[in-house]
């Protein structure tokens, strides 16, 4: 009976597996049979390292810049932040407060991007507005937004990451006359950074695929970004601002954005894991 079970559950973890790769596989077909075409027609190096943007040129450097710098801001914002508060919540949080902590951040987690948008737009767009002029809506507003919307990804994996290094590492540190703050930093911290590493490239994804949040703030100006305080056009707003009216060429040409960004994405990933393995068999 035991071992009839476990064929049943063997053929359905299979079957789920297989499902996730064919599904990775269509997409890609998708994108790419349906971007591909229209980069090669229009010319690539024209499509990529062009600068104007309309329904009958298409330029798409200025939201890669903007995808990149917005990107940048948001990792120089939620990373340090997110890491610290790992930190404390694994080693020095007091029970009462991690108990109110904890299912805070796992509640940020669960709020809807739109949610997200909608507070930034109500409270980050008029803060810049009167604190720094400009119209409000700007690369500021996406990054401090993002840097918000990052940091329960990277609070819960780096939490995780800490909490699951041996305890023997920390009591063999304090043993050896070590104080409580030179364990954790130079002991727990060091010995967790694989997770901690991995829970930096979910954040990065986070941050490169957010949409719908980032298109209420950021401005959507399809030119080069000139300043923290003006608006920026991203690749996925870029998408998702035009798909609805685009048809032929300039609809092929949002598709062959997505192209752009998968390929984006997949080299920032695959830099990541060369990274990590480096610096895991240094």
């Amino acid at each position: 009976m035991n071992e009839t079970k476990e064929k049943i559950m063997h053929g359905v973890f299979l079957l789920a597996a297989v499902t996730s790769i064919i599904s990775l596989i269509l997409i890609v077909v998708f994108i790419f049979t349906g971007g591909l075409p229209m980069m090669l027609d229009y010319g690539v190096f024209d499509f990529i390292f062009g600068t104007t943007w309309n329904q009958t040129t298409f330029g798409i450097l200025p939201m890669i810049v903007g995808s990149i710098l917005v990107t940048i801001g948001a990792i120089v914002l939620g990373v340090p932040i997110g890491v610290s508060t790992a930190i404390f919540m694994a080693e020095f949080c007091p029970p009462k407060l991690y108990s109110f902590l904890k299912p805070a951040v796992n509640l940020m987690a669960g709020i809807p991007s739109i949610v997200y948008g909608f507070f930034a737009l109500r409270i980050i767009v008029p803060w810049i507005r009167n604190s720094f002029g400009g119209p409000g809506n700007s690369m500021l507003a996406a990054i401090l937004l993002l840097g918000v919307m990052i940091l329960p990804t990277i609070i819960a994996l780096s939490e995780s990451a800490i909490r699951s290094v041996p305890r023997s590492y920390y009591s063999g540190s304090i043993a050896l006359g070590a104080t409580q703050e030179r364990s954790i930093f130079n002991v727990l911290v060091p010995a967790a950074k694989s997770g901690i590493f991995s829970s930096v490239v979910l954040g990065v994804g986070r941050a490169i695929g957010e949409t719908m949040a980032v298109v209420m703030v950021a401005g959507n100006q399809p030119i080069m970004p000139r300043g923290l305080t003006q608006g920026v056009r991203t690749l996925t707003t870029n998408i998702v601002l035009e798909m609805a009216y685009a048809s032929g060429q300039h609809r092929e040409a949002l598709i062959a954005t997505g192209v752009v960004l998968f390929v984006f994405i997949m080299i920032i990933n695959t830099t990541f894991l060369i990274v990590k393995s480096r610096g895991g068999e240094s």
